[in-house]
């Protein structure tokens, strides 16, 4: 017997990541425009400053469940201008150790703050009862 929810889901999916997607774009030209950057290099400043002591590459690129090619490339750029540095590790010489410098922190938290006040501003129309009830909801669909 078919699911008689099963098109009402699919419709809600549609939905979810039309909204995604367009939050996500949204966010992509902001970053352009007022930060003259990209999505994925603030991705990445994100994850090292979430882990200050720094993570090796592998680790950075299954953080954000993106290839070593992709990471690396981004590292380079943010490398270049000064905002992360590279230490190779004790141990074994495969291995390097990615961190964000000084400089990189510094400009990583004016640009989180902003970020944070433009996701605030995409979703101003959102009630703190609908952001409970928004936040339930995902946290049970992610559980499932």
């Amino acid at each position: 017997m078919s699911d008689p929810l099963s098109k009402r889901r699919l419709k809600m999916w549609i939905r979810l990541l039309g909204v995604t997607r367009a939050a996500e774009g949204e966010l992509r030209e902001f970053l352009r425009v007022r930060h003259d950057t990209t999505l994925p290099r603030f991705d990445v400043m994100a994850a090292l400053y979430r882990r200050r002591e720094g993570v090796t590459m592998s680790e950075l690129s299954r953080m954000l469940l993106v290839s070593n090619g992709n990471a690396t490339t981004v590292v380079d750029r943010l490398e270049k201008d000064g905002l992360v540095r590279r230490t190779p590790s004790e141990t074994d010489r495969r291995t390097v150790h990615v961190a964000l410098t000084p400089e990189g922190l510094a400009q990583f938290e004016g640009l989180a703050a902003e970020h944070e006040a433009e996701v605030s501003r995409l979703f101003a129309g959102l009630s703190e009862a609908d952001l409970d009830s928004l936040t339930d909801i995902l946290k049970r669909m992610r559980g499932a």
